[in-house]
């Protein structure tokens, strides 16, 4: 069974389309990047995903059920989301923060409990913030800040976390410290995690399976090996690139064509 799926998914701002008629599967227990030129449509198709636009027509399945049929607690309990520049209140601490993604358990009937008390613990411990826990988010560096957030929709408990561009603004040790973290929950922790990023080369590096958006469709989609060739890059970024072998890792690595010190070496991209 998929962890999510959407079927003929059709979706609009005003008279605007767009997605039409769009199957997309999000295997279970893997890790799906979507990427794509800007305003292709990822974050639309993320947040479509998770419930917060609704389609003018289709349906999108988690676990198999219809996602608009189900009770918003159930669906926070199944599925978490962190938007892409999250912000948080003036003054307010790490494990305050934290302690937000109990929410979709908390009742009149059910407070603050042992297991909510667990889940906060270890999603701090998971994300390296415990020590941090009584600092104010506002004072943490990006990297941090970006850890507290993923320390909150860990503490949510779900299996599915939903990421828009969550490297946006940090710096490069900072983006690999956090797709580091998002990796070893897929690989210790079996969760599926999807997640829309701009770099190609780190989406081939992190993720199973990506997804290329073209003009709001889906152009390709499978393994980083199969789906980012030089035709991809052309069709879907309008660029021309090269694609070697990542020297590490030996994924695809996009090495695009431009102009850059080519003038002055005397250099010219065909």
């Amino acid at each position: 069974m998929n962890a999510l799926q959407t079927d003929r998914l059709s979706v609009a701002y005003g008279s605007q389309f767009i997605f039409k008629d769009l199957n997309v599967a999000i295997e279970k227990g893997k890790v799906t990047a979507l990427i794509g030129s800007n305003g292709c449509g990822k974050s639309t198709l993320l947040r479509t995903m998770a419930r917060l636009l609704k389609p003018e027509q289709g349906n999108v399945l988690l676990e198999g059920d219809n996602i608009a049929s189900l009770p918003t607690k159930e669906v926070a309990k199944r599925m978490a989301l962190l938007p892409q520049g999250p912000t948080a209140p003036e003054g307010l601490t790490v494990l305050q923060l934290v302690k937000q993604g109990r929410y979709p358990y908390q009742s009149w009937l059910q407070q603050w409990s042992k297991e909510d008390e667990r889940h906060v613990t270890l999603a701090l411990q998971t994300t390296g913030l415990t020590d941090l826990a009584e600092r104010t988010v506002d004072s943490l560096s990006g990297g941090q800040r970006q850890r507290a957030w993923i320390a909150m929709i860990l503490a949510q408990g779900t299996d599915i976390i939903l990421l828009d561009e969550p490297t946006t603004y940090l710096d490069l040790t900072h983006q690999i410290e956090v797709l580091d973290l998002l990796f070893e929950l897929n690989a210790k922790e079996n969760r599926t995690i999807v997640m829309v990023l701009h770099d190609i080369n780190l989406a081939c590096r992190y993720a199973h399976h990506i997804v290329a958006i073209q003009n709001h469709r889906v152009f390709a989609e499978g393994p980083p090996e199969e789906v980012v060739t030089s035709g991809m890059i052309d069709a879907v970024f309008n660029m021309k690139a090269d694609i070697i072998p990542d020297p590490l890792f030996g994924t695809p690595m996009c090495i695009p064509h431009g102009k850059g010190r080519s003038l002055s070496l005397g250099l010219v991209h065909v």
